[in-house]
C-alpha cells in the first residue's frame, strides 16, 4: 500500500468515528446541530479523500473526469437548493427522496461491478453475494422511497393502493430474490440473473408500499432510511471500504432502532404495517348525520380568555399545523403566554405529522426552546392539570376512542388531551385523519372546536391574547 493509500485509509476511519460522534450529538436537540454539521464535515472529508485516491491512481479518464466532477456539482447544486428553498411541510417527501437516491446508488455501484468485473470466479467468491443483496436492497428502497415520496406528495393515493392478487405477488417476489440471488453468486458473469434480480427488486418495491396507507408513512420512512443503510454497507464489502460499511450500518441500525420505535409508538408491529393496510389518505370525509349538532364552536375571543387567564397551557400540533405552516405563529403566541407568566409546553406523539420528528423540527424551526418539547409519557400525566390543552391539527392521535377494542386505531397510544380541563382544537372542518374515523373528543362537552385555518387561527389568538394581558 503507497503512501496516499495509506493516508487516504486512515481519513477514512477518521470520518467514520465522525459518524458515529455525530450520530451520539443528534441524541439531543441542544447538540443535534453540532452532530449534523460535523456528520457533513465527516462525509465531504471522506468524498475528497475519494477523489485524491482516484486522481492518484489515474484509474479514469478525461471522460470519467468530466462525469465526476459534473455528477459532483450537480448534486451539491440540487442539494443547496433543497435546503433553502424546500419547505419544512415537504421535508418528509424530500427525505423520502433521499432515501431513493441513497438506495439507488448503492444499488449501481454492484451492478457496475458485476458488469465490469474480468475475472468471474474471483469475483463469485468475494463480490457476488455482497453485490446481489446490495442490489435488492438498494433498488427495493429505490423505488419504494418514490412511491413513498409519491404518497406524500398527493401524486399516488394516500389510501391502501390494493389490486387482486397484490399479497400472493408480494409473497412470490421475495422467493424470487432468493433464486435471484444464488443464480448471481454461482454464475456471477449471468446478465440474465443481474438484470433479473434489479427488476424484481424494483417491483417489490413498488408493490410492497403501494398497499400501506398514509397513517403508517412515518414507520415507512423510517423503514426504508434503515434499507438505505444497509445497502451502502453492502455497497462497502462490493468496494472492501471500511468507512462506507461502517457508515451504512450506522445509519441501517438507527433507521431499524427508529423504526421499532415509530411501530411502537401505534402499537402495531412492523410486519402488520408492511403486510396491511392503514389509513385513507388526506381526502376529508363528512361525519355522520346529528353529529354536528353536538360541537361546540368557539371563536377567537373565547379561546384567548381561556389562555390569558390559565395557569398551564399544553399545546398539541398535527400535520394541520405543518400544512399551514403555522409554526412561527404557535412559537409566538407561546412566548407571549410564556412572558404572561403562563407554563407553556407542547405535546409531541412520537408519529405526528409525516415523518419521525416531524414536529421537533417544525417548533425548532420557528425556535421554540427544546426544554418546552414534551414526549408522549412524560406530558401525558401533566393533562390534568392542564387549564387548556389547544391541538392544532392533530386527529388519530388524540382520539379517545383508541382506548377502546374494535376500530382502526384501537391500542394505539395517544395523548390524553381529554383530562384537560378544557380543550380547544383549531381544525379548518370535522374531517377525518388517516384512519378515517370520527374524533371523539371533539363532541367531548369540555372541547370547543375554532374551526379556521391553523395560520389564521394562531395570529387571530396572539392578536386577542395581547389585548387581554397587554
Amino acid at each position: 500500500m503507497d503512501t496516499v493509500s495509506n493516508a487516504v485509509h486512515y481519513i477514512f476511519l477518521a470520518a467514520a468515528a465522525c459518524f458515529v460522534l455525530g450520530l451520539h450529538l443528534m441524541n439531543h436537540p441542544r447538540t443535534a446541530r453540532r452532530g449534523n454539521t460535523l456528520s457533513a464535515g465527516a462525509m465531504a472529508v471522506a468524498i475528497g479523500a475519494t477523489v485524491w485516491l482516484v486522481a492518484d491512481q489515474d484509474r479514469i479518464s478525461s471522460t470519467g473526469w468530466l462525469v465526476l466532477v459534473s455528477g459532483g456539482v450537480l448534486g451539491a447544486a440540487l442539494g443547496l437548493w433543497a435546503a433553502r428553498e424546500v419547505q419544512m411541510t415537504a421535508m418528509p417527501q424530500l427525505v423520502s427522496l433521499f432515501n431513493a437516491v441513497g438506495g439507488g446508488a448503492a444499488a449501481l455501484i454492484a451492478v457496475n461491478d458485476l458488469l465490469q468485473a474480468e475475472d468471474a470466479v474471483l469475483l463469485g467468491a468475494r463480490v457476488s453475494l455482497p453485490g446481489a443483496l446490495d442490489i435488492v436492497i438498494g433498488a427495493v428502497t429505490f423505488s419504494g422511497s418514490l412511491i413513498a415520496a409519491g404518497k406524500l406528495q398527493g401524486v399516488v393515493s394516500g389510501a391502501p393502493v390494493v389490486f387482486p392478487g397484490a399479497r400472493l405477488l408480494n409473497v412470490l417476489l421475495p422467493t424470487a430474490f432468493v433464486v435471484g440471488t444464488v443464480w448471481l453468486v454461482l454464475a456471477p458473469d449471468s446478465r440474465t440473473a443481474l438484470y433479473g434480480l434489479v427488476a424484481v427488486a424494483l417491483l417489490f418495491g413498488v408493490t410492497m408500499v403501494l398497499p400501506i396507507g398514509g397513517a403508517d408513512m412515518p414507520v415507512v420512512i423510517a423503514l426504508l432510511n434503515a434499507f438505505t443503510g444497509s445497502a451502502v454497507a453492502m455497497a462497502g464489502f462490493v468496494l472492501d471500504e471500511t468507512a462506507l460499511i461502517i457508515a451504512g450500518m450506522l445509519v441501517s441500525a438507527s433507521g431499524g432502532i427508529l423504526t421499532k420505535l415509530m411501530a411502537d409508538a401505534m402499537n402495531r408491529s412492523i410486519a402488520n404495517i408492511v403486510i396491511g393496510g392503514f389509513g385513507t389518505g388526506d381526502t376529508a370525509a363528512p361525519v355522520e348525520d346529528g353529529a354536528p349538532a353536538q360541537v361546540r364552536s368557539v371563536s377567537a375571543d373565547d379561546v384567548a380568555i381561556q389562555l390569558a387567564y390559565a395557569r398551564k397551557v399544553i399545546f398539541v400540533p398535527g400535520y394541520g399545523l405543518a400544512a399551514a405552516q403555522a409554526q412561527h405563529e404557535l412559537g409566538d403566541l407561546a412566548k407571549l403566554l410564556t412572558d404572561h407568566g403562563i407554563d407553556v409546553s407542547y405535546a409531541v406523539h412520537p408519529v405526528a405529522g409525516r415523518m419521525p420528528g416531524h414536529m421537533n423540527v417544525l417548533l425548532a424551526e420557528a425556535n421554540v426552546p427544546y426544554t418546552q418539547l414534551k414526549e408522549m409519557d412524560d406530558v401525558n400525566p401533566a393533562f390534568p392539570q392542564a387549564d387548556v390543552a389547544l391541538v392544532i391539527g392533530a386527529n388519530d392521535v388524540t382520539n379517545p376512542i383508541a382506548r377502546r377494542p374494535g376500530n382502526a386505531i384501537s391500542g394505539m397510544p395517544i395523548l390524553d388531551v381529554d383530562k384537560a380541563k378544557s380543550v380547544v382544537v383549531i381544525k379548518r372542518s370535522m374531517g377525518h385523519g388517516y384512519a378515517g374515523i370520527d374524533n371523539e373528543l371533539y363532541t367531548d362537552p369540555r372541547t370547543g372546536m375554532f374551526f379556521t385555518d391553523a395560520k389564521r387561527g394562531l395570529a387571530e389568538l396572539k392578536t386577542a391574547v395581547g389585548e387581554f394581558v397587554g
